[in-house]
């Protein structure tokens, strides 16, 4: 009965960060010119904030022609990811797994490589003799973005939307709807 308490309080925590991290005030517009934030470089990309401001919050979400993207600082390195995990939305945390960093849906439980976009999943297999539960990839789900660093400002560039990602269909589903086409 413990357990079940303990569980239940685990999930409400995490339920009232993720609201937390979904609407808090570190969002940054770039088709917005009444947010000051981000504005398109000459070179195309786009400013998303101070790094070292990015580094204290550890996140920061971002708009850039409409799609929401979400600029991670996690053991010293900056990463940008759709803000839309491939399965619906993408309120996290961020995880070690199997020696990468991960981000994991706390809604689905989705494994989400920071570093290359990589869905994992914890499988086996059966023709082994002794099969054991290994960690192994779905293939890239997420999209991710370039993140560039400049005289201490965080750039990213636009996606290049000539590949397609499962993460791109419910980018765009949110771009063209908001929160009410997400069943938020």
């Amino acid at each position: 009965m413990l357990d079940l308490i303990i569980l239940s309080l685990h999930f409400f925590i995490c339920f009232l960060i993720s609201i937390a991290i979904w609407y808090g005030p570190k969002d940054v517009d770039s088709d917005s010119s009444s947010t000051g934030g981000a504005e398109m470089q000459p070179d195309g990309l786009v400013f998303i904030g101070k790094e070292d401001d990015i580094k204290k919050s550890q996140r920061i979400t971002a708009k850039i022609d409409g799609r929401e993207i979400v600029v991670f600082y996690h053991e010293g390195k900056f990463h940008a990811l759709d803000s839309r995990c491939y399965r619906k939305i993408f309120a996290c945390v961020i995880s070690d797994i199997d020696g990468q960093a991960c981000i994991v849906c706390p809604w689905h439980k989705f494994k989400i490589t920071l570093e290359t976009g990589e869905g994992l999943y914890e499988g086996i297999n059966p023709q082994e003799p002794s099969p054991t539960p290994k960690w192994q990839s779905k293939g890239v789900k997420q999209r991710i973005h370039k993140v560039t660093i400049d005289n201490g400002n965080v750039y990213v560039s636009p996606p290049d939307l000539s590949v397609s990602f499962d993460s791109d269909y419910f980018a765009e589903k949110y771009k063209q709807g908001g929160e009410l086409a997400m069943g938020k």
